[in-house]
């Protein structure tokens, strides 16, 4: 059974782990620096960024992780795990946190707003269905959620999401004061934000994938490192992962169907 690391500080790693299990891997849990030599591949969930990034200084994890991106190992971080991808970060709490790096964008950290101005939407996925098959969009799930305000030429956009025009001048005011529903599919596309991006080995979602039945999003992931894994071993075994979207199987976790 092919194995991924989650990062397990704090956050949905369980529900990360419950999803691979799903398409036939295993995740184990790393929250050590040596951990990491035992995985090839790693997911950071999502959760409160700024207790993670004290967890991941605390154990010292900072160097590791850095070194775990440089050496071209493939990376999923979704929410707070593509706040620490980041190599920008706009939107932080006074003095900021650290981050990971190497995914060349700009990110604001709490774009859609607070706890109760969380929401779930239809979004337009054509990479997703086109490596994955199923439908053309994908129920995401945003919970206190970032948006990438800019990305560099080498970053593929892989989702966007439509929103007012005043939301894109990236002010830390900008996230404050707006209700549910302005998030809505009945809100006048007036601009965009991205909410998934890939470039080379590292994957961002702004979204919870773990949180959905649909684990398209993890074969995706794993299909990706493969892809990696067989640039730079021609003797690499692949990864034995569910191939076209099916329905989704019994989960023994709660999630959002």
């Amino acid at each position: 059974m092919a194995v991924v690391g989650v990062l397990a500080l704090q956050g949905s790693f369980n529900e990360h782990i419950a999803a691979l299990r799903r398409i036939g891997v295993k995740g184990v849990e790393i929250r050590k620096p040596d951990q990491l030599l035992n995985v090839s591949s790693l997911i950071i969930p999502g959760g409160e960024s700024t207790t993670m990034a004290k967890l991941a200084e605390f154990h010292n994890l900072f160097p590791a992780l850095r070194e775990f991106v440089r050496m071209g190992r493939p990376v999923w971080g979704t929410c707070a795990g593509l706040i620490f991808l980041a190599n920008k970060a706009s939107g932080q709490k006074t003095g900021g946190q650290e981050l990971i790096g190497g995914l060349d964008c700009t990110i604001h950290r709490n774009f859609f707003g607070s706890q109760i101005q969380s929401f779930e939407a239809e979004l337009s996925v054509p990479e997703l269905a086109s490596k994955e098959g199923g439908p053309e969009t994908f129920r995401g799930i945003f919970i206190r959620a970032p948006a990438i305000l800019e990305v560099g030429p080498e970053v593929q956009i892989l989702a966007e999401y439509p929103v007012p025009s005043e939301r894109l001048l990236g002010s830390d005011s900008a996230a404050k004061g707006h209700k549910v529903g302005i998030w809505q599919d009945n809100v006048e596309e007036e601009g965009k934000v991205i909410v998934a991006v890939r470039q080379g080995n590292l994957l961002g979602t702004a979204f919870h994938p773990e949180l959905t039945a649909d684990t398209r999003w993890h074969s995706y992931f794993l299909k990706m490192a493969n892809e990696i894994r067989d640039e730079a071993s021609s003797s690499h075994v692949p990864l034995e992962v569910n191939g076209k979207y099916k329905q989704p199987l019994q989960n023994d976790l709660p999630i959002f169907q």
